[in-house]
């Protein structure tokens, strides 16, 4: 009897100690994925909040640190790395400072690692990432890309509608078809004429493509990104605005399940891993890898989206101040990220005239330019031009210094110095760093 009060009471007091942590803690931890593929492993930690963190690498034996502030765990730690060959357990220890969660993965060597935190994106809220690559898999990819011709960003660029499918009609008769096709039109010339960017028109004049070819096609140009440019409409003419739209995630994942089903014949649509996707028989494996091209996928499309809506706003007026998800069969590419933007309602008078107006495509098609443009340089594709020129930006935030900043974007102090004309080591919060490239 006394035992089982005993047990009784251990089990009260740490319910109680758990619930004390969660009211003091501002974040929380409410999942951990871990993702292997073949070069590397992904670490996901979804938190209820933007995560304030860092972290420190320890050796003898080999251990990544992290440390979130102010921060509780609500998730089992310890079978989580056991299908992982890279990660040998993770652990939680004693944090430095209180109310922080201390997570320590204990590595089976060295590996080069990079963290860094992803917004609310679609299904997803805040996020930590942490990558593990193979040293010599990196080194091995470094020489390879470098051998190359730093190559275009690609831009694939859809005309919404087309022949017999004229779209949406307006009061004074224009077709959504011809203002589509010359908005893309005009972006696709701006976007020639940018160093290291390539535009390829899915459609070039007045003609229907359906929308799995519209993908075919943007996947045979090897598209880094997939723009669909549309009008908006509605049954009265009051409603007006540009839009930016992106797959919502419930037909994502419904898409994603029948590549899944399918992989021997549809592993091209998953990306660099589709090879590996087929061939294995580890299922488990096949879903882990394509799960996380879908997911990046996703990410990427809000990102841009993002960047998107803050061009356009600049130059017309917006029917939604956020990007939107939506069920629409262009969007469906796992492999590629991919938007849809809605220049306005054709369906209102005053849009009409300005749909019709070159200078307000030619105001629009600049807009999705510069976002193109700001997009690529923050995240560039391996191998590219912009991957090897130009700077990144970031804005600082509380707790970080250029020492900080240097580490984390593998960089020197004295290039961030030199970047940013600094004569000091002192940076203030808010203020924006070019990060030139690693």
């Amino acid at each position: 009897m006394i035992g089982q009060r005993s047990s009784w009471m251990y089990a009260l007091l740490l319910t109680l100690w758990l619930v004390s942590l969660n009211v003091l803690a501002s974040n929380k931890i409410n999942g951990v994925r871990v993702w292997p593929a073949p070069e590397n492993t992904r670490v996901v930690f979804d938190l209820s909040k933007k995560p304030d963190y860092s972290y420190f690498s320890l050796s003898s034996p080999n251990r990544l640190v992290i440390d979130f502030k102010n921060s509780a765990n609500a998730v089992e730690l310890s079978k989580l790395a056991k299908n992982d060959k890279r990660i040998l357990k993770i652990r939680t220890s004693k944090a430095k400072h209180k109310g922080a969660t201390r997570v320590v993965m204990e590595l089976a060597q060295s590996y080069q690692t990079t963290i860094f935190p992803l917004a609310p994106a679609g299904q997803y809220g805040n996020r930590l990432v942490v990558d593990l690559y193979d040293k010599k898999s990196l080194e091995k990819r470094t020489v390879r890309v470098e051998s190359k011709k730093k190559r275009d960003i690609v831009i694939a660029i859809v005309a919404g509608h087309g022949g017999e499918d004229p779209g949406s009609i307006g009061p004074r008769g224009t077709y959504e078809k011809h203002v589509t096709l010359n908005i893309s039109k005009k972006l696709a010339k701006l976007i020639n004429s940018k160093k290291g960017l390539s535009a390829k028109l899915i459609r070039t004049g007045d003609y229907y493509i359906n929308h799995n070819r519209k993908t075919q096609l943007a996947r045979k140009y090897k598209a880094d990104l997939l723009i669909s440019i549309h009008a908006d409409a509605f049954t009265s003419p009051q409603p007006r605005g540009a839009s930016v739209l992106v797959q919502d995630p419930r037909r994502a994942n419904s898409e994603f399940a029948k590549w899944i089903a399918n992989r021997q014949k549809e592993s091209e649509l998953l990306g660099g891993a589709g090879d590996t996707i087929r061939k294995t028989k580890d299922k488990n494996l096949a879903l882990t890898l394509a799960d996380m091209k879908k997911e990046h996928t996703m990410a990427s499309s809000y990102d841009f989206a993002e960047q998107a809506v803050k061009e356009l706003k600049k130059v017309t007026r917006m029917h939604k101040k956020r990007p939107e998800g939506l069920s629409l069969a262009v969007l469906k590419s796992s492999d590629i990220p991919s938007v849809l933007i809605e220049t306005g309602f054709i369906s209102n008078p005053s849009e009409e005239r300005n749909l019709n107006s070159d200078k307000h495509q030619q105001k629009l098609a600049k807009a999705i330019l510069t976002a193109v443009h700001n997009y690529f340089m923050d995240a560039p594709p391996a191998g590219t031009l912009y991957a090897s020129t130009g700077y990144k930006k970031h804005r600082v935030a509380k707790g970080e210094s250029l020492s900080v900043l240097a580490q984390r974007y593998k960089v020197s102090v004295g290039q961030l110095k030199s970047a940013n004309n600094l004569s000091s080591n002192t940076v203030r919060i808010g203020q924006t760093l070019k990060i030139p490239r690693a």
